[in-house]
């Protein structure tokens, strides 16, 4: 049997690479020593993604000689992560790349130097924030991640808590890197990057705003241990891009929940332990990752400390200008993809579907993710230049959504929706607002697809499928509320137009929110829009199928779904 730990890099390498695994190429224990004596890359999020990307674009330096230390791994929300497949496996991973034909391409990757429970760690992440050595501290932690308030702009309950305490108290992963930036800037103020991998819009000022909100909370508090002085020449250095910089960045590389059918070629391949494990937070791990092939990563190129050379680790990787990253980003992001996939999550978790590959064998569907994409979101993208903005479409509707060996779930991607929606649809609808009268075509109030999307979001939320069947719901930081304002609407049971309890006047709170949705969808014309089509999918068993079908104009079948 092959066992994923330290003795696969070296006396059982043989065994690895004939059962058909790609292997490191460089010396793991002496690049171990570089990174804990000189750590360059410290990286907040321990989930799948980074391991199926991010650590095998450093792998790839470090097999061709262009880097000689790691990346160190740090979990400050779920710690089980790392007690369970990081360190029983020596921050070992393997990554399984997953193409169209159903072949897959499994890799150890060694390049995680070292893992951190930022709980118990916090001692050893202040000596890797004082390290002058440090280039990156990078973030891949979902959209929720950078999120201090609510829904109306407030400080959360739990973050004003935190505050009080001081830096000392900081827990969330952003008042931890400003503490930890705090120690940086004690030991010297030595330059650092703050890189933002998550699928936000403009990440980096996300970023930067939430770091910055906390420390001026702390600055303004004053004291904490700490003369007024310092916090005064501590926020000069944060505000000073040119030592503390955010660059923004766009990623994608479609990375799901580990398969049972990738543990099972790996376990016929003869390795044991790969177990599939949900966490007590509801992550789902395993030793193992399973990814598809195409990857990008666009970003842009502000690092005052230095950076490793990562457009040299694999194709699909570009440093560039902020306008260049900006189209980029608004490109995948509002119009080419992640739309398309929430559109996807949103009505298969309503259908039925268990994956999206299934759900793009269904012409209907399919026509809503192409309307979405082609029609609503390509007429106000900006071509990058770096890569076509129709050929990357073009790919994800053509080979990457349709891919069935990608084990992805509607499930999965209707997690989180509320911190989706304002960047996913709402910076279109912004961008269609600020171009009134430019073409009949451009005017905000001609959407359909996204209206449509929003309105069964609504309906989503209420727990029931269209053959009114109970529902499972996917996690969301503003689920509790989100269902209070929509306490006692049931699908079978249409609300009527005009009387206090009518879809209007229960969704008008919602629906003028930009917080929630980027902008107030009534001044974009489209509120009223979504009001009517969620009246239209509460109209009993199969609404929310008739309610597609009536919008999107493709006759779908309403039997046999996956």
């Amino acid at each position: 049997m092959l066992r994923l730990d330290r003795e696969c890099l070296s006396a059982d390498r043989a065994a690895w690479e004939a059962a058909g695994f790609k292997m490191p190429n460089y010396d793991r224990e002496a690049m171990i020593r570089r990174t804990l004596q000189n750590p360059r890359w410290l990286h907040f999020g321990t989930g799948n993604i980074f391991r199926a990307f991010i650590a095998p674009l450093q792998q790839h330096l470090l097999n061709t000689g262009r880097a000689d230390t790691g990346i160190i791994a740090a979990a400050a929300h779920d710690f089980e992560v790392v007690e369970r497949v990081y360190r029983p496996y020596g921050n070992l991973a393997i990554s399984v790349g997953l193409r169209p034909d159903g072949e897959m391409i499994p890799e150890v990757v060694a390049s995680i130097a070292e893992s951190i429970r930022a709980d118990e760690g916090r001692a050893r992440l202040r000596e890797i924030a004082e390290a002058p050595s440090l280039q990156i501290m990078s973030f891949c932690i979902t959209e929720k991640g950078y999120a201090l308030t609510d829904m109306r702009g407030n400080l959360t309950e739990s973050i004003r808590r935190e505050l009080e305490q001081g830096p000392e108290g900081a827990k969330h992963t952003m008042t931890l890197a400003a503490a930890l930036l705090l120690e940086r800037f004690l030991a010297g103020a030595a330059p650092v990057a703050l890189l933002s991998l998550d699928n936000c819009s403009r990440n980096g000022d996300k970023l930067r705003d939430s770091v910055l909100r906390a420390a001026r909370a702390w600055a303004a508090h004053g004291g904490f241990g700490r003369p007024d002085s310092v916090w005064r020449d501590f926020m000069t250095y944060l505000e000073d891009e040119s030592r503390v910089s955010s660059p923004w960045s766009m990623i994608d590389k479609i990375t799901p929940r580990p398969s049972e059918s990738v543990r099972d070629f790996l376990t016929q391949k003869g390795v044991e332990g790969m177990d599939l494990l949900l966490t007590a937070k509801g992550s789902y791990v395993a030793p193992f990752v399973n990814a598809e092939i195409p990857q990008y990563l666009v970003a842009e190129d502000r690092f005052p400390a230095g950076r490793p050379p990562l457009e040299e680790a694999g194709t699909g990787v570009y440093f560039t200008d902020r306008q260049t990253v900006e189209k980029a980003e608004r490109m995948k992001v509002s119009a080419c993809l992640n739309p398309l996939h929430t559109a996807l999550a949103i009505f298969g978790c309503l259908l039925g579907y268990r994956t999206i590959a299934s759900e793009m064998e269904n012409p209907l569907l399919r026509a809503l993710a192409e309307r979405i994409g082609y029609a609503e979101g390509m007429p106000v993208v900006a071509d990058p230049g770096i890569f076509s903005p129709r050929e990357f479409i073009r790919e994800v509707l053509e080979d990457r959504f349709p891919n069935p060996f990608i084990p992805d779930t509607p499930q999965r991607i209707a997690t989180d929706t509320s911190q989706k929606i304002p960047v996913r649809y709402g910076e279109t609808i912004k961008a269609y607002m600020e171009r009134p009268g430019q073409s009949p075509d451009l005017n905000a109030k001609n959407l359909v697809g996204i209206p449509l999307v929003i309105a069964a979001w609504f309906r989503y939320l209420l727990g029931v499928d269209d053959e009114l069947r109970p529902m499972e719901l996917s996690g969301d930081p503003l689920m509790e509320e989100l269902r209070k304002g929509l306490e006692g609407i049931r699908p079978g049971e249409p609300l009527r137009p005009g009387e206090p309890e009518s879809a209007g006047g229960r969704l008008r709170p919602f629906l003028s929110n930009p917080a929630l949705f980027g902008a107030d969808l009534y001044a974009a014309g489209l509120g009223e829009k979504v009001e009517s089509m969620f009246a239209e999918t509460l109209a009993g068993k199969g609404a929310v199928l008739r309610t597609l079908e009536a919008h999107i104009g493709v006759e779908g079948p309403a039997e046999g779904r996956k």
